[in-house]
């Protein structure tokens, strides 16, 4: 095995064995601390206590001759490389002696002439001594007497001070000089303490007694109305230095900041009342150019000075100093709020805003700390809110007025200084002249730079379409009010009772009906476009609510409100009508009536308010589009005493056997006649609502006579009066047909009621009607 097959860790171990074994001093440490089992004796060649013959003998008997040869090829092999490792070591050190000689070379070369240096310059730091001694020796005894004047003249300064301190200080109270007495007596505090007792007990005593006086004249400046909270900062400054107690002194000073702050808000609100002045000649302007808002920020600025110098005396102060300006801010615009309330104009809002953000910008650099960005920007939020509100509020209001003028002016008896149709076009122009006005009113807060609204851009948006369907909700319930119809039921609640009360609120009712089509058809298109052209954006709100303003909704809501105002018009007109033909029909004895003679009075009251009604009509709702229903022989009633000559001649008999025969014949017609439809929906215009007027008129004209028993002249007083009523309705309904056919129900009905139902002759029928309508025309000749 040749030396190379050696494991590297046995043979690095054997290496460093060997050269510690030659540079140890101590031949034990040269032996192996381990060793395998079989080198244990073997091993011993590197020991001091070496045998060759018993090595020798100990390895032949332990190898064989083949182990002997490979382990003389193994100490041949070691041999050399320890000689190869003597010979490095012995190079390496030769190298560094070959260093150390050169070094004491050149370290003696230096050497050289160094001590003769040394030697002069001992003589010289001689010399130098001597002389400096020399020196001493000579001023010693001056240089003692000068530092002993100047002690003396130094001490004697400080006495003359100490003397004179009282005087200074009296002449710096006179002269109100404090902040000089403050720093001459701080600087003499040091030797009146140290010999105030004894040497200048006097001039202490003095001095503290200017010192009182200092205290209470800077206490008095302190609180001191006319003093600049400037000069009471100083004043508190230097009563800190006099080491006065000023905790008590904290809350009194903060007492007079609170105030100010109170005195900076009334003056505020001056300024507020000034922009709303009915006197002044600016109206439109900001508030900055039509107010001394220079005085306003002067104080401002005072105050907000007043904060950082309250701040610099009082370090722990910041907590109080944030609720102050906070308060400030907040009765701003508690003061904005109130005034919110006068109805202002854009440019009033935008110039009150301004002057808050002003103050707040002021304050901002005396106290960051408060956060007023971010707390004025909350507080605006709340406040512009409730601005558009008011806004939609005041819109509102205008409308509504535009409307109760009819009830009042009709209640006072001036109907023709502001008729319905005037009241129906003044609330038009509010209705779309206003929304308009009020978009550009907003539209002004949108384009206006200042950064507080630039913040509240998405709300703003947000706000106006929400303000404009909740303004059209809050004006469809307030048209129900006024109406006096439950907007939650479709049951109509009492109305006012009396002649002219009823006929002020029919009126009323029908601008309603045709305002919520106005709305519906035109305002809220025109709305619509502009809010989309100027209003676009916001989405602040969220998507999960939807959209802000929708259109389609608010038609829907007017669209339904136009029919029951409508209808209910039609239904207090009819109800006002059935009240006079109640009375007609329970007032007589009709069992016992008298033969006719003329047409009754009934029918003139019933035909007079048939044309109020017309006249209401006519200045709200427009003509109809289509052709009157005439009557004609296909779908005509069979009970009409002039149109079917059968039931004429059959009602002519003598007989009331053959009357009753006829009534019956009558009723058998009625059911094989072609069907005819009675009530149609009622259209926005002036036929419509007058024929359904009619016809509900006579259909309740033929329930009061089913409850009534009547004679031979009561019946033929109905008659009458029908066939009169049937000359004059052809010329006001559209559907001649429907009401023929009701005339003749109501005819019927009472000779159902009739004990012996013998009608008039034709001839005599003809000439009474003839004869009431020669006198109608002589009392009114103008109405034909």
């Amino acid at each position: 095995m040749g030396v190379d097959d050696v494991p590297l860790d046995d043979k690095a171990k054997r290496m460093r064995d060997l050269l510690s074994s030659f540079y140890s001093p101590d031949p034990s440490s040269s032996i192996p601390s381990n060793t395998s089992s079989r080198y244990a004796t073997l091993d011993t060649i590197n020991t001091t206590s070496f045998d060759p013959d018993q090595y020798m003998n100990l390895l032949v008997q332990k190898s064989n001759l083949e182990g002997l040869l490979q382990r003389h090829v193994e100490m041949a092999a070691e041999i050399k490389n320890l000689d190869t490792d003597l010979q490095m070591l012995v190079y390496e050190n030769y190298n560094k002696f070959i260093s150390a000689t050169d070094t004491i070379k050149r370290m003696k070369n230096n050497i050289v002439g160094m001590e003769t240096n040394m030697e002069k310059l001992l003589e010289k730091i001689m010399s130098v001594q001597s002389r400096s001694d020399g020196v001493n020796t000579s001023l010693f005894e001056k240089r003692e007497h000068i530092e002993k004047l100047h002690r003396t003249r130094t001490l004697l300064r400080k006495v003359q001070f100490i003397y004179d301190l009282p005087t200074r200080l009296g002449k710096c109270i006179k002269s109100e000089a404090y902040a000089d007495a403050v720093r001459l007596y701080t600087g003499a505090m040091p030797i009146l303490k140290a010999y105030g007792e004894s040497s200048f007990q006097d001039c202490k005593k003095a001095s503290e007694e200017a010192v009182v006086i200092i205290i209470k004249n800077l206490q008095g400046k302190l609180f001191s109305d006319s003093e600049s909270i400037q000069a009471r900062a100083e004043a508190v400054m230097l009563l800190k230095q006099l080491d006065f107690p000023v905790d008590n002194l904290k809350a009194k000073l903060l007492e007079k900041l609170e105030q100010f702050l109170a005195n900076l808000h009334l003056e505020y609100r001056e300024i507020s009342n000034a922009s709303t002045n009915p006197d002044e000649a600016i109206t439109q302007k900001k508030i900055s150019d039509s107010v001394p808002a220079t005085a306003h920020e002067a104080s401002t600025r005072e105050f907000a000075e007043a904060i950082r110098a309250y701040r610099v005396i009082f370090p722990d102060s910041e907590q109080q100093l944030i609720k102050l300006v906070q308060d400030l801010v907040t009765k701003h615009f508690e003061a904005f709020q109130q005034h919110i309330k006068k109805r202002i104009c854009s440019a009033d809002l935008l110039g009150i805003l301004r002057v808050i953000w002003t103050d707040v910008l002021l304050m901002d650099e005396v106290l960051p700390e408060a956060a007023l960005h971010d707390f004025s920007l909350e507080a605006a939020r709340v406040a512009v809110k409730r601005y558009v509100a008011s806004t939609f509020g005041h819109l509102l209001l205008d409308i509504s007025d535009a409307l109760t003028k009819v009830q009042y002016r009709q209640k006072e008896g001036v109907e023709e200084d502001y008729s319905l149709q005037a009241a129906l076009e003044a609330s038009k122009k509010t209705v779309i002249q206003g929304s308009m006005d009020v978009l550009l009113d907003f539209r002004q807060l949108l384009d206006d730079n200042l950064g507080l609204l630039g913040k509240l851009r998405d709300l703003i948006i947000d706000w106006v379409q929400e303000g404009f369907q909740d303004f059209f909700r809050k004006l469809d319930d307030h048209f129900y009010m006024l109406s006096g119809k439950d907007n939650a039921t479709s049951q109509d609640h009492g109305l006012t009772e009396g002649t002219q009360g009823d006929k002020v609120l029919a009126g009323l009712v029908l601008v309603l009906a045709q305002l919520t089509v106005f709305i519906e058809q035109s305002a809220i298109p025109r709305i619509t476009e502009e809010i989309a052209a100027s209003f676009s954006g916001g989405g602040v709100r969220g998507y999960e609510y939807g959209p802000a303003f929708v259109p389609a909704e608010i038609c829907r809501i007017f669209r339904s409100a136009s029919e029951k105002f409508l209808q209910l018009y039609i239904n207090m007109r009819t109800q006002k009508i059935s009240v006079l033909l109640r009375k007609r029909f329970t007032t007589p004895n009709w069992v016992k009536h008298k033969e006719p003679r003329e047409v009754h009075m009934f029918v003139d009251l019933f035909l007079q308010e048939l044309q109020a009604v017309g006249t209401e009509v006519k200045q709200i709702l427009p003509q109809g589009l289509h052709r009157k229903h005439h009557r004609t022989d296909s779908n005509g009633s069979t009970t009409s005493s002039r149109s079917n000559p059968l039931r004429d001649d059959k009602l002519s008999r003598s007989t009331t056997q053959r009357a009753r025969s006829q009534l019956l014949e009558t009723h058998l017609a009625k059911l094989f006649k072609q069907k005819m439809e009675i009530f149609t929906k009622v259209e926005h215009t002036q036929e419509s609502v007058l024929t359904t007027i009619v016809k509900l008129c006579l259909k309740s004209l033929q329930e009061f006579v089913r409850l009534q028993t009547f004679n031979r002249s009561g019946f033929q007083q109905i008659q009458l009066d029908i066939q009169f009523l049937r000359t004059t309705l052809k010329e006001i309904v559209e559907d001649e047909a429907a009401v023929d056919f009701l005339l003749d129900e109501v005819v019927v009905a009472a000779a159902e009621r009739c004990h012996d139902p013998i009608p008039l002759e034709p001839p005599i029928l003809d000439k009474l009607i003839q004869a009431k309508l020669a006198k109608s025309s002589e009392q009114n000749p103008t109405s034909s």
